[in-house]
């Protein structure tokens, strides 16, 4: 049963054999969490939009039609995302002014990850993204083109453009 591969497993799943479903969560859950850690970065909340990712993937599993597995798990994890961000953006634009504040009162407590994760956070979602799927997944480009419905190149460009930007956001909060 270890040995099918995700494709054939979640095939599985689709015609109603849901025990399989517990091999892909093993697979799975650790590196969904990452992403969402990643662009949230609230513990409870992304166990809770991990935990929705894969009972979204059970409840529309009749609507998996083939393709590779991680790209479709992914959409759903990226659509949740989105829909989180939507929600609760009044409430981080606040948390990011409290955290700007404290970074500096204090600077010297504070080290580059937590300047790198102030700037992550003022990086529109879509930047966000892209760097997260390609530096901290370390996913190839292609794969996360087949995620966003892109091609390789546009990934490319976006990724690019996404760290110039990050770079530049970061080296700026340095100089506070």
């Amino acid at each position: 049963m270890k040995n099918l591969t995700d494709e054939e497993l979640m095939s599985m799943v689709a015609k109603d054999d849901l025990d399989y479903m517990r091999i892909l969560y093993e697979r799975y859950h650790q590196w969904i969490y990452n992403f969402f850690i990643q662009m949230i970065h609230d513990s409870d909340t992304c166990e809770d939009l991990m935990q929705t990712t894969f009972y979204k993937a059970i409840k529309y599993r009749k609507s998996y039609q083939g393709g590779k597995f991680n790209s479709w798990i992914f959409r759903i994890a990226r659509n949740l995302s989105y829909d989180h961000f939507k929600t609760q953006k009044k409430r981080y634009d606040h948390e990011e002014r409290t955290e700007v504040h404290l970074l500096k009162e204090d600077e010297d407590k504070h080290d580059d990850i937590l300047k790198l994760q102030l700037v992550m956070k003022k990086l529109n979602p879509e930047e966000r993204e892209i760097i997260v799927l390609s530096r901290f997944q370390e996913m190839r480009y292609l794969q996360i083109a087949e995620i966003l419905g892109s091609t390789e190149n546009a990934v490319k460009i976006k990724a690019h453009r996404a760290l110039k930007k990050l770079k530049k956001l970061f080296f700026e909060s340095v100089e506070i």
